[in-house]
């Protein structure tokens, strides 16, 4: 008979965020890779992907870490959910390092295809690691780039949140993994022109790093010229934040308490935060 299960700390803890958002990246990334080098796929094809890709990651990474996968998800549980601080800086460092080096093997195995498809390597097959406003060829400024991330990844945290809130309404039979990728999946049909819906530091940042390492030159700068990848930074921490708050106005504080969780434990139908903001 198994043991009672023991909190594996930090270290494990940081191990599950790599390793979900790696899980993550790969099936997101790769989906794009394989639209915008290989002609195979198309719009819905890579919402879909990025939707299960998500599912998958809180599968791999929820039971040990909560499955943040995304700087904007932890700050905003930090902010608003009672997760620790200390713990902030950590977890995004995890994160950021899962999407490098899954953008590296997404890089890696596309290496034939991208460069037939774009042989120096330019914006035409950069949005395959990062968003670009516009996805490269809409009239979409940065700053209008800028308050779609906002929105989109305020919607998101909102929705998370409603999801694994076990005083609200939560999915049961552990279907949080599926129904958020189906949140992903819709996000990116509904907010994908913009700015490519990026609502994920790291999900940006890290392939975008990946990908200047691996010949990308202009990797940090969008269509015109702008240092654009400051944007999916800000944009995402900033409307995870709003999202969140939102929801804690709204809908959270109204709610009984339920029974306490610990810290960084995906939230289930049976436990959750005892107190709220």
């Amino acid at each position: 008979m198994a043991g009672r299960w023991k909190h594996p700390g930090l270290i494990g803890e940081l191990a599950a965020e790599f390793a979900g958002t790696m899980t993550l990246i790969l099936f997101g990334l790769g989906v794009v890779a394989q639209v915008a080098g290989g002609g195979i796929g198309d719009h819905d094809s890579i919402a879909w992907c990025w939707g299960l890709g998500v599912m998958l990651g809180i599968h791999v990474a929820g039971r040990t870490s909560g499955a943040h996968l995304n700087p904007a998800v932890t700050i905003a549980l930090a902010a608003f959910k009672g997760f620790e601080w200390r713990k902030v800086a950590p977890y995004a460092t995890a994160q950021f390092l899962g999407a490098f080096v899954a953008a590296l093997l997404v890089r890696w195995n596309y290496t034939e295809v991208l460069h037939a498809a774009d042989p120096g390597l330019t914006i035409k097959t950069q949005g395959v690691f990062s968003t670009l406003p516009g996805n490269g060829t809409l009239p979409v400024s940065e700053w209008g780039a800028l308050r779609d991330q906002v929105i989109g990844t305020a919607i998101l945290l909102f929705l998370i949140l409603a999801v694994t809130d076990a005083a609200g309404t939560p999915p049961a039979a552990n279907l949080a993994p599926f129904v958020i990728g189906l949140l992903v999946v819709a996000i990116g049909m509904a907010w994908g022109t913009n700015a490519g819906y990026a609502t994920n530091p790291a999900r940006d940042f890290g392939p975008r790093l990946a990908s200047f390492f691996t010949g990308y030159a202009g990797a940090f700068r969008d269509q015109t010229g702008y240092p654009y990848f400051w944007i999916p930074i800000v944009g995402p921490i900033v409307g995870g934040l709003a999202g969140a708050g939102l929801y804690q106005l709204l809908i959270g504080r109204f709610l009984p308490a339920a029974a306490p969780r610990e810290p960084g434990e995906l939230p289930t139908p049976d436990r959750a935060e005892a107190t709220r903001g």
